[in-house]
C-alpha cells in the first residue's frame, strides 16, 4: 500500500508541475520577468513556510537548531538550482510545453539520478550509494542502463525538433510556441535540464532537517508504523531560498534594462488577474515538491524516486502539449519521433525504478 500512496503522491506532484506554467499563458500586458517573479514569490518565499507551519509546528526550532554547513549547502545547491529554473521558464518560451519539458526533464532525470552517486563516491557516506555501487553490482547496472536510454531518449526528442523546424513555416511553429527557436531553445533546456538537477542534490544536503522532523514526529506518535510524511517540507525552505536569490536578482536585473518596473502597476492591463494567475502559477509550482516529499516518504529518497517525479512531469507536460496543439501541423514521421522520444524517457524510468528494486 505504501508503494501505492508513493506513486499516487508523485503523479500528483509530476501533474503539478507538468501543469504550472500554463496559469502564466494568460498573464496579459506583463513582461516574462515581471509575472516570473510574481509567481516565483508565492514558489519560494510565501507558500514554503505556510506549508511546513501547515505540517511541522516545529519546524523554525528545526532550523535554528541545525549545523551551519548543513544550511549553507542547502542554500547554495538552491542557488544553482534557481538558474535551472530560471531558464527553465526561457525554455518553454523557446521551444514549448511538450518539447521543451522532455528535452530539459531528460537532463534533469539523469543527473539528478546520477551526480549524487558520483558524489558518494567521493564523499563515501552510510547508506548512500555509491558511483562504485551502480558499477559493481547488477541493480547498479541497471540503474545506468535506464539512465543511459534516457539520454538516448532527448536526443530522440531533439531530432522531433529539429524534423519540426524544417517541415513548419515561422508563422506556423509560433502559431503555438509564439517565440519558437530550436537552437536557443536546446541549449537553453540543456543548460536548465542539468542545473535543475541541483534540487535533488539540496534535499541531500538537507537531509539532516528532514531527518530531525522525522525524528520528532515519531516521539509524538510512538505507535506510527510509516516515515513522516512531510518530513521534507522543513528542507524546501531553505533551499528555495537560494532559488529566490537566484531569480530576484536577475528579474530585478530585466526590469531595470526592459524598463518594466512599470508592470506592477500598469492599470491598462488587468493586474487583478494577472497577479491571480501568476499567484496561482506559482503555488502550483511548488504543490510539486510537496507532493514530491510526501512520495519519498513512502517510496524512499533516492534515484528511483527523483526519476519516477520527473517522468510523470514529462507525460503531463506533453498531455499539455497535444491540448496546446504544439505539433499541429508535423508530418507523421515527426509525430513517431516524438513518440518514440518520450517513450524511451518514460521506459527509462521503469528500469531505473527495477534497478533500485532490486537494491538489497
Amino acid at each position: 500500500m505504501q508503494i501505492v500512496f508513493g506513486l499516487l503522491f508523485h503523479f500528483i506532484g509530476g501533474f503539478a508541475s507538468g501543469s504550472f506554467y500554463v496559469p502564466y499563458n494568460k498573464v496579459k500586458g506583463w513582461s516574462w520577468e515581471s509575472y516570473w517573479i510574481v509567481g516565483g514569490l508565492f514558489s519560494w518565499l510565501i507558500v514554503p513556510p505556510i506549508a511546513a507551519w501547515l505540517t511541522i509546528p516545529d519546524f523554525i526550532s528545526i532550523i535554528s537548531g541545525t549545523d551551519s554547513t548543513v544550511i549553507a549547502w542547502t542554500f547554495f545547491w538552491g542557488i544553482l538550482w534557481g538558474i535551472g529554473g530560471l531558464t527553465y521558464g526561457l525554455g518553454m518560451r523557446y521551444l514549448g510545453m511538450s518539447l521543451g519539458n522532455s528535452v530539459l526533464l531528460g537532463f534533469t532525470s539523469a543527473f539528478g539520478a546520477l551526480v549524487p552517486s558520483v558524489y558518494y563516491n567521493v564523499v563515501p557516506t552510510e547508506g548512500k550509494t555509491s558511483f562504485s555501487d551502480l558499477i559493481s553490482t547488477n541493480w547498479g547496472r541497471i540503474v545506468l542502463l535506464g539512465i543511459l536510454l534516457c539520454l538516448i531518449g532527448i536526443v530522440v526528442c531533439g531530432r522531433a525538433g529539429i524534423l519540426k523546424e524544417k517541415e513548419l513555416s515561422e508563422e506556423k511553429k509560433k502559431e503555438s510556441v509564439k517565440e519558437f527557436n530550436l537552437v536557443k531553445g536546446l541549449i537553453v533546456c540543456t543548460l536548465s535540464g542539468i542545473l535543475s538537477a541541483c534540487f535533488n542534490y539540496g534535499i541531500e544536503a538537507g537531509t539532516p532537517m528532514a531527518e530531525k522532523a522525522n525524528e520528532l514526529w515519531k516521539l509524538a506518535n510512538p505507535t506510527a508504523t510509516t516515515e513522516f510524511l512531510y518530513q521534507n517540507n522543513v528542507i524546501y525552505i531553505i533551499l528555495l531560498w537560494g532559488g529566490l536569490t537566484t531569480n530576484f536578482i536577475w528579474c530585478m536585473i530585466l526590469n531595470a534594462r526592459n524598463k518594466t518596473f512599470g508592470d506592477y502597476t500598469n492599470t491598462s492591463t488587468p493586474l487583478k488577474w494577472n497577479y491571480l494567475f501568476s499567484a496561482m502559477a506559482g503555488t502550483i509550482w511548488f504543490l510539486q515538491f510537496f507532493f514530491y516529499g510526501m512520495g519519498e516518504s513512502r517510496l524512499g529518497n533516492g534515484a528511483s524516486s527523483w526519476i519516477l517525479h520527473m517522468a510523470f512531469i514529462i507525460l503531463v507536460a506533453n498531455l499539455w502539449g497535444i491540448l496546446l496543439k504544439e505539433w499541429k501541423g508535423t508530418s507523421n514521421k515527426t509525430k513517431i519521433t516524438i513518440g518514440a522520444g518520450i517513450l524511451a524517457i518514460l521506459i527509462s524510468v521503469v528500469i531505473v525504478g527495477y534497478g533500485n528494486a532490486l537494491k538489497p
